[in-house]
C-alpha cells in the first residue's frame, strides 16, 4: 500500500511542478502595491524625444516655394516611396555613420548624433538660408526616422527583424508583429537590448505586472533587440498543461511497464 501512495505523491509533485502556472501566462496583472490606473506616474519621462543613434536611416524632406530649387535635396522619386518599402526607405535615406554624420547634397556633412528630428529640422534650416536660401523662399524642412527597426528572438512566434513605420512602438505592439509569445515564452523576464552611446545595456520587463506600462522601457527604441527566454518547462520537456502533462508521464509510466513485463518474462 505505501508503494501506491508515495508513487501517486510523487505523480502529484511531478504534474504540479511541470505546468506552467496560469499567472505566468496572463498579461498586465494588478500585483502587490499596484492600482488600476494605469496612466504611468512618469509619464514625461517616457515621452521624451528619441535621439538619434548610429546606423538610424533618416528621411529628410526639404520644401520650398519654388520647389525646383530644393529638389536635390530630396530623394529621386520620392513620391513613389511607400510605407511598405524598407529597402527604398534604405537607399533613399539618410543613414548616419560611425561618427554620427549623415551627407546631405550641397550641404555636405552634418553630425546628428545625440540629436531629435526637431533638432535636425532646425540645424537644416538654418544652414539653408544662411548658406544659400533667404528667409522669403519660405524653406520648410522636415526630419523622420525611415521605419522603426528592431529584432525579436527567442520564444516568439516569427523570430527576426521588423521595420514598422510609425513613430511610437510599445513591447506588446512589437510582440504583437512578430507573432505573439507562446505558453512556453517567459513573460515575466522579457530582455531589451538597446543601444547607447557608451555600448548596448539590457533591460528587463515583466510583462505580466500592469507597472510595466510605467516603464522608461515601455516603448522600444530603433535597434532594439527583444529576447524572449523558454520557460523552465520547456528545456525539461515536460507538458505546458496539466492534461500534457499526465499524458507525458503516462506514456513514460506504459514503456517502463512494457519493458518490465519483457524482462520478467524472459
Amino acid at each position: 500500500m505505501k508503494p501506491i501512495k508515495l508513487l501517486i505523491i510523487l505523480f502529484s509533485c511531478v504534474v504540479v511542478s511541470s505546468c506552467i502556472p496560469h499567472k505566468d501566462t496572463v498579461y498586465l496583472q494588478i500585483k502587490e502595491d499596484a492600482t488600476k490606473d494605469s496612466i504611468p506616474n512618469n509619464l514625461a519621462e517616457m515621452q521624451k524625444p528619441y535621439r538619434i543613434q548610429i546606423n538610424d536611416i533618416l528621411n529628410i524632406k526639404v520644401k520650398a516655394l519654388d520647389q525646383e530649387t530644393v529638389s536635390i535635396l530630396n530623394p529621386s522619386g520620392d513620391e513613389n516611396l511607400n510605407a511598405g518599402s524598407a529597402e527604398r526607405a534604405y537607399f533613399d535615406g539618410f543613414t548616419v555613420d560611425v561618427h554620427g554624420n549623415i551627407r546631405i547634397p550641397t550641404l555636405g556633412y552634418l553630425n546628428v548624433l545625440g540629436f531629435t528630428t526637431e533638432e535636425i529640422e532646425k540645424q537644416i534650416e538654418t544652414k539653408l538660408l544662411d548658406e544659400q536660401f533667404k528667409e522669403t523662399a519660405n524653406i520648410f524642412v522636415t526630419v523622420k526616422l525611415a521605419g522603426l527597426r528592431y529584432t525579436a528572438n527567442g520564444e516568439v512566434g516569427n523570430p527576426g527583424s521588423q521595420v514598422l513605420f510609425t513613430e511610437r512602438v510599445n513591447i506588446f505592439e512589437a510582440i504583437a508583429n512578430v507573432g505573439e509569445i507562446p505558453v512556453t515564452g517567459n513573460k515575466k523576464d522579457v530582455l531589451i537590448i538597446r543601444q547607447y552611446p557608451q555600448g548596448q545595456k539590457i533591460h528587463h520587463l515583466d510583462l505580466t505586472d500592469i507597472k510595466v506600462m510605467q516603464s522608461p522601457y515601455y516603448y522600444i527604441q530603433p535597434n532594439d533587440i527583444i529576447y524572449v527566454k523558454p520557460l523552465k518547462q520547456k528545456s525539461l520537456g515536460t507538458g505546458e498543461t496539466a492534461v500534457s502533462s499526465i499524458a507525458t508521464i503516462a506514456s513514460i509510466v506504459s514503456l517502463l511497464s512494457t519493458t518490465i513485463l519483457l524482462f520478467t518474462r524472459l
